[in-house]
């Protein structure tokens, strides 16, 4: 019995303990870290949401960019951080493949976080160097099919958006390309558009301008519906690939044991900034939609990264792509 009271009387504290804290988070500047390179699709949308997030909670909201190893790098250094919701992260589909992808990684994509919400979707493009052959998505399908000895598919490097779509194009298709790996985005697209390599499948935030221009062939989207901001392209799903569908999405999540009532006030802010105008418009001009509120929720971040890596895991693990 004494046992049983001595047990109840630290849990009582304990939950006061985390109450008082709560009550009094945030106190100070947060910090946002984003697992990539300054400049990117991921930091600007880190930016948007930290502005937003900070005027929400009445506290500046800061992003540290850790990038290294396909985003790995940042992940580890959030895992290993203070549970105490003043280090948080920002990441897209990549923290759902990374447990595929790495033989050593160094936390769990599930275990070691508590996912605040799902931020952002992005679809990716089908484009293709300005003088490929095929015309449209039927021909490209039939072209790729009948000389795949020779076409090459460029992406930004293992865990980047276009090698993760790459692979599903290819898992898909049922016809293995020459990948052309790159170290970033950059260089892959020069090359696209230099004609020094055939295809990319990359997210609409980096490809909208060259396709625009008329720099690029665009032939196809990766959402199972339009893109409103792409006219004429129709989506990989009706155009010959039924059930091909790749959101380059972002979710926010903080170290394993944050407090719960931590992480629902950082959700509230998550939520506020997907409504906030500012950052829909911003969001908009890069091709980029924020998710439903009822998307920025730790319950449907959890369920997505789950079904996310449900998914990955088998593509992943047929096409052989692997880092140490």
């Amino acid at each position: 019995m004494k046992s049983t009271f001595s047990k109840s009387i630290v849990w009582l504290a304990l939950a006061a303990s985390s109450a008082s804290y709560a009550a009094d988070y945030p106190n100070k500047t947060i910090t946002m870290v984003v697992p990539f390179a300054a400049g990117g699709p991921t930091d600007t949308i880190a930016r948007l949401l930290a502005q937003a997030m900070g005027a929400n909670l009445k506290q500046q909201v800061i992003v540290e960019n850790v990038g290294g190893a396909g985003g790995t790098l940042g992940a580890a250094r959030v895992a290993r951080s203070s549970p105490d919701g003043y280090t948080i992260f920002v990441h897209h589909v990549g923290h759902a493949t990374a447990p595929s992808l790495y033989r050593k990684l160094p936390y769990s994509s599930i275990d070691s976080f508590e996912p605040i919400g799902l931020a952002t979707d992005a679809a990716s493009t089908l484009i293709a160097r300005k003088d490929f052959p095929a015309k449209d998505i039927d021909e490209l399908l039939a072209y790729v099919k009948a000389n795949k000895e020779k076409v090459t598919l460029a992406n930004a490097g293992l865990g980047a958006a276009s090698h993760l779509c790459g692979m599903l194009f290819m898992s898909a298709v049922g016809t293995e390309l020459t990948t052309v790996p790159y170290k970033g985005t950059g260089p892959a697209m020069n090359d696209l558009l230099g004609g020094q390599v055939d295809l990319m499948c990359d997210q609409a935030t980096n490809t909208m301008s060259h396709i625009k221009s008329g720099k690029v062939k665009a032939y196809a989207v990766t959402y199972k519906n339009p893109v409103a901001s792409l006219p004429g392209l129709p989506p990989l799903a009706s155009a010959g690939l039924p059930g091909f569908e790749l959101s380059v999405w972002h979710g926010v999540y903080a170290p394993k044991s944050t407090p719960k009532e931590v992480v629902n006030k950082l959700s509230s802010a998550l939520q506020y900034a997907v409504k906030d105008p500012t950052v829909k418009q911003r969001l908009s001009e890069l091709s980029t939609e924020p998710v439903a509120e009822n998307r920025a929720t730790p319950e449907a971040l959890r369920a997505h990264l789950k079904a996310e890596i449900d998914k990955w895991s088998p593509i992943i693990k047929k096409s052989g792509s692997y880092a140490e």
